[in-house]
């Protein structure tokens, strides 16, 4: 690949492309697409391009495929394992502009749209329809659908609702070749051929750019009860996961934070929080479906499981502002780490009976190489989020140290049955570490797929593998 530097012609072809007010060269806009929400990571492309559509992006591709430049496809930037860094420099390819909602078939329970549609929007011109498009990553504020598919993203929705990739029909698909696909049908059931889309959903745009998806919806649940539950022990805390599940109840959230993360994220957002000094981590608890009675029978269960627990009372949110405060905490989370110091997150995820012993040694872990820990995430999944902090640490123990603790939790998640990310990818900044979890047989197919549908090795270079 020529990343050395891309000339004036072929800048011009771009413009040719996309017109002039949509590729940009200059240092702000390289600067701003040069970094996404991953630590404080920066590689600046050469160019940065605003396609507005599929076939605008089928000549960029081919463009780019005949000179060998890296294209490098973005979102809202929101992600955080840097599978949107250019790293190899050449062209960043921004979809904000296929920003979309196409349709909404309320008859089939479809919709139609674009990747560039920012997550939140998305979800609330479905609800306006009566309908529910349920995954809810902490980002849904900012982040695009075509991010969520890149990840298969979760978030707090997934223990009752599931993932992305649980929702997808079909995708409209700029191959690193220029052809424009589609991978699928419109369809519920499909036996035909290979599942290109699910193929597609979670490659971290490494095997094309999705430019629209079409989504299956369920009828919208019109009311919830959110429930705070303070524990003594962080253990505990993991271990009643399971007794509520146990009840039969089925939650449309059971997140986990721990004492720093939820007083570190009140305290980002200015919101009064008073928490007895012995509390050790929180469980926030959401049920969620048509009939407020049966809501709060399910309430009652998740209260008599965690009964037997060493725990505080919990902390019914009595109104919608409540609600929207507790949410607010646990989404802002991340951000608040951030403020506090450059941070690497891990994204841990083991059978949810190992969350008790994750948490302990993630503790035991993080004495042993000296760095703190800040740990919060979708515990009905069992899925960790694992917020290692700077603070004080050298140049040496953060750049080496660190490394050496963050291979030795993954291996713990895989000898438990986990493995090294759940929602956030293995992008740039886990490859490192991708052997710890895949065999090389399973790597090989990986990368033999990778060259099938990118010969020239162009999109989205030096991530995963």
């Amino acid at each position: 690949m020529n990343t050395q530097t891309l000339t004036e012609n072929f800048i011009d072809e771009l413009v040719k492309i996309t017109g002039p007010e949509y590729v940009f060269t200059d240092s702000e806009s390289l600067e701003k697409y040069g970094q996404d929400e991953t630590e404080d990571l920066v590689f600046l492309p050469h160019v940065v391009v605003k396609p507005a559509n599929a076939q605008e992006i089928s000549l960029i591709i081919r463009l780019a495929n005949k000179h060998k430049i890296p294209v490098t496809p973005r979102g809202a930037g929101t992600g955080l394992s840097g599978g949107a860094l250019p790293v190899e420099k050449g062209i960043l390819l921004s979809t904000e502009r296929l920003n979309k909602i196409i349709s909404i078939d309320e008859k089939n329970f479809q919709a139609t749209v674009e990747t560039g549609v920012v997550t939140q929007v998305f979800q609330e011109a479905a609800i306006a329809k009566g309908l529910f498009y349920p995954p809810d990553p902490s980002s849904r504020g900012s982040c695009f659908i075509g991010g969520n598919l890149a990840e298969s993203s979760g978030g707090p929705k997934a223990v009752k609702y599931g993932v992305t990739r649980d929702y997808v029909l079909n995708l409209e698909v700029v191959l690193p070749t220029g052809e424009i696909i589609w991978t699928g049908a419109n369809v519920l059931k499909n036996a035909t051929g290979y599942n290109l889309t699910q193929l597609m959903i979670g490659s971290e745009g490494t095997l094309g750019i999705i430019t629209k998806v079409v989504f299956r919806l369920i009828p919208h649940p019109p009311k919830d009860i959110v429930m705070l539950i303070p524990f003594k022990s962080a253990e505990q805390a993991c271990e009643a996961v399971n007794s509520i599940l146990h009840t039969g109840v089925r939650p449309s959230a059971l997140e986990f934070m721990e004492r720093d993360a939820i007083e570190w994220s009140a305290r980002y957002l200015n919101l009064d929080l008073d928490l007895p000094k012995d509390v050790e981590a929180h469980l926030l608890v959401e049920v969620d479906g048509n009939d407020l009675d049966l809501l709060s029978r399910d309430a009652e269960k998740v209260y008599e499981a965690v009964s037997g627990f060493d725990i505080y009372e919990p902390l019914f949110a009595d109104s919608a502002q409540q609600k929207e405060d507790l949410w607010k905490i646990r989404r802002n989370v991340g951000h608040a780490v951030k403020s506090n110091s450059i941070y690497k997150e891990e994204d841990t995820v083991v059978p949810r009976a190992e969350l008790p012993a994750l948490i302990t040694e993630i503790k035991r872990i993080s004495t042993k190489y000296n760095f703190k820990s800040v740990c919060y995430g979708h515990a009905g999944d069992g899925n960790l989020h694992v917020n290692i902090v700077r603070g004080n640490l050298s140049e040496k123990e953060w750049n080496e140290n660190i490394q050496e603790g963050i291979k030795e939790l993954f291996r713990y998640t895989v000898a438990v049955g986990g493995t090294i990310s759940g929602e956030h990818g293995i992008g740039y900044v886990q490859r490192p570490y991708i052997e710890i979890a895949i065999g090389e047989k399973q790597l090989e197919l990986m990368r033999q797929i990778k060259t099938a549908f990118d010969p020239n090795g162009i999109l989205n270079p030096n991530k995963i593998f």
